[in-house]
């Protein structure tokens, strides 16, 4: 099989070459230990396929080429490998726990394929054309010359807009060779619009002409009855079904890209309804569709359309000017004044990188009226238009500036104290520059970078929907794709039924939820159901017996907004009665009793902050204090990051950050929710489960069983995303009920989603030993499910063969002899599958339990979609499971329930979550971890962080960048042992 990917190779050459060094192995996050076997879809470059691959999936770019839903014996095949006997096949019977409910899906079957022939074919380009640049490529596809010899509009083409083509028609050459001129192209389509034709510039050579060379080559007739015997259970997965699947969902998109704006799966239409978010940014909505093979409503296997409410995120249509005074909330005046101050560093610069956004925008050039250009956008440069220089176009023997260019030939001026753009696009050899006053931003531009805080608030606003106006946002999108009359679905033979799937789904049975013994130790069966119940004369049914609070401290940062002495003692004897009044464990000192120190912060002291309040309450109490308290006055995420970086690392202190408003207000229900947390950063847990479907299963629960979960959260998209760290993180159950989980984090590269072996060996190793000590009494779990987030399909290969591999080797190293058991599953929230129940809550959104198991899942590979919480607001969205590993046999049913009444045990809320709690933990330890990178700023209240520009050797970027490990968390007092991060 093949070895490793280009990137993980340098990494561990880098590793193998620093070996010599002192410093301990755990400092190298990205270390790899042996050579992996299946190629990667995380930003890294495959390594090379097996030949017979339909595709050269070795170039990233290609991977574009993959419909969605192959499942895992898809992309086995894909790539050429062997499908592994391990891979779980859907269970032969559903599971009938709990009761039926009826629910339509947002799936329309694929009511008949196409009967014609169809040919596929593979298009390349000549060395004069830069096969990366998709606009020129769309360009030289859509050109009268190209459309001429593939015999269009009489014979529809379908074309992916990278490298394969297909066409009912055969052509009469093995490959056809096609010349296109985009000069006399462009030239013939400004006279037809009664334009006239720019002039080549005096002296131009051949050579210097656009001109392109486009080759297809026939490869293969689609093989429409080899994909239904596929999907009849009659023959194994082969690469032609994949092409075949591939082909349809193209083909499916054709149509609605020729009238509307394409994203990815999205189309969005031109009219459309804005809704501002403020700094140049707009959103409106489209609609999503994907094909896929499925079990049907009917239990049949055939094909699919998954269509959904798509919300997309575009730049205004104006002029770049006032782009960027929204973008940077200003007025001319102010932003040349900011311009002007960042220009002598500018590549150190904040500026600079705020205006990396605007990085590949489409912009017009609207100088010369009647005769606008289009440019796309490179960066903005450090030098205004009166000094950036270049060769004047009129004589070639001198250089001029844009400004004085400008006023020259068009008589137009320019702004000074703006920095002018360098555009994308050469010409004679050089670059572009163009000033921002005579820019527009073009229409739908999709707006790529990390919104604010504002903007997704208001994103948030305008995207959630209660389902009934969801369904009909769905349905319209289903008349918007207007499939009975699309020229290429006709032409083709596609027909997709305009009738939603609907599927007997079950809701399953709640579990039994249980506090400390008394009063209210059960919650009553309605209130599981309604997905709510109160704390209210609750106790814990895990107290903090072990780590009681004794020494503890309030810092109460001053400033604007502060909460007062009065407001804080009266708060905290209200926690303090609420805490034991829930069972919390509260040691009154013999001087001062119960009520804890507390003092003033300021935030000029920076990083000492927290020192000067910790050693202050040690001296207060003359001992180590266990829990601190800190009151802020906003949500700041660099102060809460600061504070949460010296509790954790330098201090190993339990901490916990309160907002004064909520201080002030002092409310029964934020006290409580206070508690639950604290409760468990000091070792306790809110409540545990009592299943009554898994001790009906023959084998269920009886085997010592440990649950493994895993998260890697990766830098959002934007200025300094390239050369952000990853954060892996891995959690452990703790105790046999699941209640507790440890956690670890690590860095994990740039971009780099496998969790890396050194991370596993040295943060998944030691939580496994302390396992077998706390838990297993000696012994190692009997099983492990691994239940793991954030993966696509393509990847799921790679957790089994590197991650899994990795776990397993950590058990023989703590010397286990006989190796656990392993089941994994694969949590996915990035789908459009939506549950729409004939009886569901108030709001029409499913019942916690809710189980579907056909309609949207795969024909033959097991997996279900799970909806085990209550939505707050807008339309429930299930998870995704899917088994890919069930070396431990877990029956269907005892898994499914497994995860779902797990969902009633998350320790911060009185609700069951969406998610698994095992992953669930995952992201919030990778989240807090980002307070523990080496660059956290020492902040008195920027908003905005920057603790995410570290370095990567296995970066994304074509830079060599460099990502650092971590601070270690302080186990000074046990703070590994409880849950930390919550």
């Amino acid at each position: 099989m093949a070895g490793p990917s280009k990137r993980r190779a340098q990494v561990e050459k880098k590793q193998s070459s620093s070996s010599g060094d002192s410093s301990s192995p755990s400092r190298d996050p990205t270390q790899r230990s042996t050579p992996k076997s299946i190629p990667h879809l995380d930003g890294n470059r495959d390594p090379n396929a097996k030949p017979d691959a339909p595709i050269a999936y070795s170039k990233p770019t290609d991977l574009k080429n993959i419909s969605e839903a192959l499942g895992l014996a898809g992309w086995y095949v894909a790539r050429g490998f062997t499908v592994p006997d391990s891979l779980p096949q859907r269970p032969a019977k559903f599971n009938n726990q709990g009761r039926e409910s009826a629910v339509t899906l947002n799936t329309f079957n694929v009511v008949s394929s196409p009967t014609r022939p169809v040919h596929q074919y593979d298009v390349s380009w000549g060395s004069n054309t830069d096969s990366t640049k998709r606009v020129l490529l769309k360009k030289l596809w859509n050109s009268r010359k190209v459309k001429l010899a593939l015999g269009e509009p009489n014979n529809l083409w379908i074309y992916d807009g990278n490298k394969l083509a297909w066409s009912g028609k055969e052509l009469p050459r093995e490959e056809t060779r096609i010349e296109v001129d985009l000069d006399d192209e462009e030239a013939k389509e400004l006279a037809a619009q009664g334009r006239p034709a720019r002039v080549p510039r005096p002296g131009a050579k051949p050579r210097d002409k656009n001109t392109h060379t486009v080759y297809i080559r026939h490869t293969r007739k689609v093989d429409f009855s080899g994909l239904q015997y596929f999907l009849d259970g009659q023959a194994a997965y082969s690469s032609e079904c994949i092409d075949t699947i591939n082909f349809l969902d193209h083909l499916m998109r054709e149509g609605p890209s020729r009238n509307y704006t394409q994203i990815k799966k999205s189309f969005f239409q031109r009219g459309e309804e804005r809704f501002d978010l403020g700094g140049g940014v707009e959103a409106f909505k489209g609609v999503f569709s994907s094909l896929r093979p499925v079990l049907n409503d009917s239990y049949k296997k055939s094909l699919s359309v998954n269509v959904d409410v798509a919300n997309g995120t575009f730049w205004r249509a104006q002029e770049v000017t006032r782009a960027v005074g929204q973008v940077f909330n200003c007025g001319p005046p102010q932003f040349q004044t900011m311009f002007k101050q960042a220009k002598g560093r500018w590549n150190e610069s904040s500026l600079k990188k705020d205006l990396r956004r605007f990085k590949r925008v489409g912009v017009t050039a609207f100088h010369v009226k009647g005769n606008e250009s289009q440019w796309t956008i490179e960066e903005f440069v450090n030098k205004d238009p009166y000094e950036q220089e270049f060769p004047d176009p009129d004589d070639q023997t001198r250089r001029t500036t844009v400004g004085k260019y400008f006023k020259k030939k068009y008589n137009l001026n320019c702004t000074a104290n703006f920095p002018v753009v360098k555009m994308t696009k050469k010409i004679r050899g050089g670059p572009v520059f163009l000033p921002i006053d005579w820019l527009r931003i073009d229409v739908n531009q999709r707006y790529n970078t990390k919104l604010s805080d504002i903007q997704t608030s208001k994103m948030i606003t305008f995207a959630v929907t209660l389902p009934a106006q969801r369904w009909n946002a769905v349905m319209a999108g289903v008349r918007l794709l207007n499939w009975a009359n699309d020229p290429y679905l006709l032409h083709y033979g596609l027909k997709i039924s305009p009738t939603p799937s609907k599927v007997k789904a079950r809701v399953l049975p709640s579990p039994n939820v249980q506090f400390a013994p008394g009063a209210g130790s059960v919650v009553p069966k309605g209130d599981l159901v309604k997905g709510r119940w109160r704390l209210d004369g609750r106790k814990f049914v895990l107290p903090n017996t072990e780590r009681p609070i004794k020494a503890w401290g309030v810092c109460v940062i001053q400033g604007r907004g502060a909460s007062s002495q009065a407001d804080v003692e009266k708060f905290f004897q209200a926690f303090i009665k609420g805490y034991e009044n829930h069972g919390g464990k509260i040691l009154p000192h013999p001087k001062f009793g119960k009520k804890p120190w507390m003092g003033p912060g300021n935030l000029a002291d920076g990083g000492e902050l927290v020192a000067k309040a910790f050693n202050a309450c040690g001296a207060h109490y003359n001992t180590r204090p266990n829990l601190m308290f800190f009151i802020v006055n906003d949500r700041n995420i660099d102060v809460y990051r600061r504070i949460k970086k010296s509790c954790d690392i330098r201090f190993g202190v339990a901490s916990q950050v309160l907002q004064s408003k909520h201080v002030n207000k002092a409310q029964g229900q934020y006290i409580s929710n206070v508690c639950l947390k604290v409760n468990a950063k000091l070792g306790g847990a809110t409540c545990i489960t009592k299943s009554e479907v898994i001790p009906k299963i023959p084998n269920g629960a009886s085997k010592p069983t440990m649950i493994v979960g895993a998260d890697v959260s990766h830098p959002a998209p934007g200025a300094a995303s390239a050369e952000a760290a990853s954060f892996a993180a891995i959690t452990v159950s703790a105790d046999p009920f699941f209640a507790r989980y440890w956690a670890d984090v690590q860095t994990n590269g740039n971009r780099v989603e496998m969790v890396t072996t050194s991370n596993i060996d040295n943060h998944f190793g030691p939580m496994a030993k302390l396992w077998m000590t706390k838990v297993g009494k000696g012994q190692p779990p009997k099983r492990v499910l691994y239940i793991r987030d954030g993966v696509s399909e393509g990847q799921y290969a790679a957790v089994l063969e590197e991650e899994v591999r990795d776990m397993k080797e950590c058990f023989k190293k703590i010397g286990c002899k006989e190796l656990p058991k392993f089941t994994v599953v694969i949590a996915g929230k990035r789908h459009h599958i939506r549950f729409f129940p004939d009886q569901g809550d108030n709001n029409k959104n499913p019942l916690p339990g809710t189980l579907v198991e056909s309609g949207c899942t795969h024909p033959h590979e097991f997996d279900f979609y799970l909806c085990s919480h209550v939505a707050i607001k807008g339309t429930a969205r299930p998870i995704h499971y899917q088994c890919i590993l069930n070396e431990a046999d877990f029956a269907a049913a005892e898994l499914q329930s497994f995860i779902f009444e797990h969902s009633y045990q998350y320790v911060r809320s009185t609700t069951p979550v969406s998610l698994h709690p095992a992953v669930y933990y995952a992201h919030l330890a990778a989240d807090r971890s980002r307070a523990h990178l080496s660059d956290s700023p020492v902040s008195s209240g920027k908003k905005e962080t920057k603790a995410g520009d570290a370095k990567s050797s296995t970066g994304s970027s074509k830079k060599d960048v460099e990502v650092g490990p971590l601070q270690a968390l302080s186990n000074i007092m046990g703070l590994k042992e409880v849950m930390w991060y919550i």
